[in-house]
């Protein structure tokens, strides 16, 4: 039994004028700005961790990490805590405006650009009423060596399992 993906569900967001978008099957849910931790010598886009039910969330600030102007946080300001290859990854936007369903046939390549946000982050680009609609690949926000960061990805995971067990 063959199955064709015909069309995905993305939560589309906002930083600045832009909209983006995350497949929904990719979040495991939106939450309001929390206290953060801050971590020494962690990258200049990582907010900090966040302590979610237990569990020790690293947060990613996406205008920081595009190389977009900071913006004072409001009450729009969502949290997307989305599951990565076997982690899971806070990623901080400007606002959350909401859920679409977007035809397979319609996502088109990345464009190549040499500024700006790049392809390499990209799964590819839609057309949404009259606003282009640019979709995220979270696998793609950190590299193997950020990830791998010590300190934060991989380390924080370890302290918190620690923490449990005393």
């Amino acid at each position: 039994m063959e199955t064709d993906i015909r069309e995905i569900q993305v939560a589309c967001f906002r930083l600045g004028e832009d909209i983006y978008a995350i497949d929904i099957m990719r979040i495991k849910e939106i939450i309001r700005p929390q206290k953060l931790a801050v971590l020494p010598k962690a990258p200049v886009f990582m907010e900090g961790v966040l302590n979610l039910r237990g569990a020790v969330i690293p947060v990613v600030d996406l205008r920081k990490r595009f190389d977009m102007p900071v913006r004072e946080i409001d009450r729009d300001r969502r949290l997307l805590i989305v599951a990565l290859a076997g982690r899971t990854l806070g990623i901080a936007v400007d606002e959350v405006t909401e859920v679409i369903t977007v035809p397979v046939a319609n996502i088109k390549p990345p464009p190549q650009v040499s500024q700006g946000v790049g392809a390499e982050y990209l799964v590819g680009v839609c057309l949404v009423q009259d606003d282009l609609v640019m979709l995220l690949d979270p696998d793609r926000l950190l590299t193997w060596s950020e990830a791998d960061e010590p300190g934060w990805m991989g380390e924080v995971k370890e302290v918190s399992a620690a923490v449990e067990l005393t």
